[in-house]
């Protein structure tokens, strides 16, 4: 009978992706991962099957860890400008303190690993939100645009807040601010 999988070793393989992929990009050695995660390299192959299934995972693992930030303290029942500040402040606050898992997601997005399902299984968790840009649409509040290119705004502001926030953390809040209000002004009817 096979010994179960332990979870503290599957965490710990994941977490040594994180940091290898955030600094090396999807170049990173297999043999450095399983060293970072203090496993045998055989070890991480018990845990996933090859390489690109250890992306694949850790992408569903980063975005699943970035949802469950976003959606803590939602304001359900909030008007669609609040609930997208509360989006933009999850966003920040996660990318502010987990920087490597930031960098590890954005690289792995760009990487040309990630299968399509993956991707499907990645954009499930983020319908809710979704659907609240859509009622933000068919309500006039939010100006009519395709939903990955508001996806590419707040990405793009998002890093440009964070990078301002790593060189001044003094400023997180006015950064922070003056980055919603940015990102509301792009999106919001007039």
């Amino acid at each position: 009978m096979a010994r179960p999988l332990s979870e503290d070793k599957r965490n710990a393989i994941l977490n040594a992706a994180t940091q290898a992929v955030a600094a090396l990009g999807t170049g990173a050695s297999t043999a450095g991962i399983a060293k970072g995660a203090g496993v045998a390299e055989g070890s991480l192959f018990t845990y996933f099957s090859n390489k690109d299934d250890l992306l694949n995972h850790l992408y569903l693992h980063l975005k699943a860890e970035f949802r469950t930030m976003l959606i803590d303290g939602y304001p359900d029942g909030a008007s669609v400008k609040d609930r997208c500040r509360h989006l933009w402040g999850r966003s920040i606050d996660w990318g502010a303190i987990s920087p490597a898992k930031r960098k590890a997601m954005r690289q792995l997005a760009v990487s040309g690993k990630i299968t399509q399902a993956t991707r499907k299984a990645g954009a499930d968790g983020f319908r809710d939100m979704e659907a609240m840009l859509n009622e933000g649409f068919s309500t006039g509040v939010l100006r009519p645009q395709p939903i990955a290119f508001v996806g590419g705004i707040i990405e793009s502001l998002a890093e440009m807040v964070l990078e301002f926030i790593a060189g001044d953390p003094v400023k997180t809040d006015t950064y922070k601010s003056a980055g919603f209000d940015a990102f509301w002004g792009a999106i919001a009817a007039r």
